[in-house]
């Protein structure tokens, strides 16, 4: 059984830091790229970051270009996503999921349940 598990959100002030982690069981997690999604209130999942399964090649959505960064360690079947400079815009439900290395979340198949970021002073 494939299971995703995120970790790390919270409360922050503006121009704070967090750390998101993203832990993976039931799959061969070294033979996935891992994609970072986010969800506002009456929108969808929109893309955010993503790491291809060799933590090589990273990509970033414009809108985090610069403050937020990818890291993944296979031994340990985890992603850690940092997340700097936050602000009020990045509040959001964060998650991760197992797939292809595209920006597309339907090609991913495997998703997290969730974790909730808040920015606010």
């Amino acid at each position: 059984q494939v299971q995703l598990v995120e970790s790390g959100g919270g409360l922050v002030q503006p121009g704070g830091s967090l750390r998101l982690f993203c832990e993976a069981s039931g799959l061969n997690f070294e033979t996935y790229a891992i994609g970072w999604f986010r969800r506002t209130p009456g929108q969808d999942r929109r893309f955010v970051a993503r790491i291809d399964w060799t933590g090589t090649k990273t990509d970033y959505a414009d809108s985090v270009q610069g403050r937020f960064t990818l890291a993944r360690d296979n031994a340990k079947n985890t992603v850690y996503l940092q997340l700097n400079s936050l602000q009020p815009e990045d509040t959001a439900v964060h998650y991760c999921a197992a797939g292809p290395y595209t920006r597309t979340l339907t090609t991913y198949h495997h998703w997290g349940q969730g974790t909730q970021v808040t920015v606010s002073s």
